[in-house]
């Protein structure tokens, strides 16, 4: 399998588009891969990564039919990430997990070893979330209650993931 990767990297160079986001048909197929193992009691907990925004309520509705209730938020919608790794993929992906799911058991932002600065990215990905909740306590679709509010965000920003991975 490496050689064949090695061939085919030397063949069509680093940059020949291979990074770009894909419309690739996945859903079904998914949602059956998930299915059989949840059938044969093999399915983990799963979080899943979206690369492409035209995916979002896609894979964000199609997780949540293997939400069991044996594991509090057993299958994740993953944080915006690679190209969704910005102010408006971030918001997009939590708009749709609000919509779609349950952000208050959402495990929150995560960061890759690329670079030291994506470090960053919590605390930037901490004010996208403020901001979305305060905008929806100000325009009062959610209860003007600091406390209430402010638990959800330090339970998405650390006590949930503690929990999902037994830290």
């Amino acid at each position: 399998m490496r050689d064949n990767s090695t061939r085919l990297y030397r063949q069509i160079g680093p940059d020949a588009g291979c990074d770009s986001i894909a419309d690739g048909s996945y859903g079904k197929a998914l949602s059956r891969y998930l299915d059989d193992l949840d059938k044969n009691n093999q399915l983990p907990k799963t979080i899943v990564y979206n690369l492409n925004p035209d995916a979002n309520y896609l894979l964000a509705s199609l997780i949540a039919n293997f939400n069991d209730g044996s594991i509090p938020g057993k299958m994740q919608y993953g944080a915006g990430w690679w190209f969704l790794d910005q102010k408006n993929g971030m918001e997009e992906q939590l708009e749709t997990l609000s919509n779609m799911g349950l952000l208050s058991l959402f495990v929150g932002m995560l960061t890759d070893s690329r670079s030291f600065l994506s470090y960053t990215r919590h605390e930037y990905f901490r004010r996208i979330l403020c901001n979305l909740l305060g905008s929806e306590m100000e325009s009062g679709l959610v209860p003007n209650d600091f406390e209430w509010i402010g638990g959800i965000v330090e339970d998405v920003c650390y006590r949930n993931a503690v929990r999902y991975f037994q830290f």
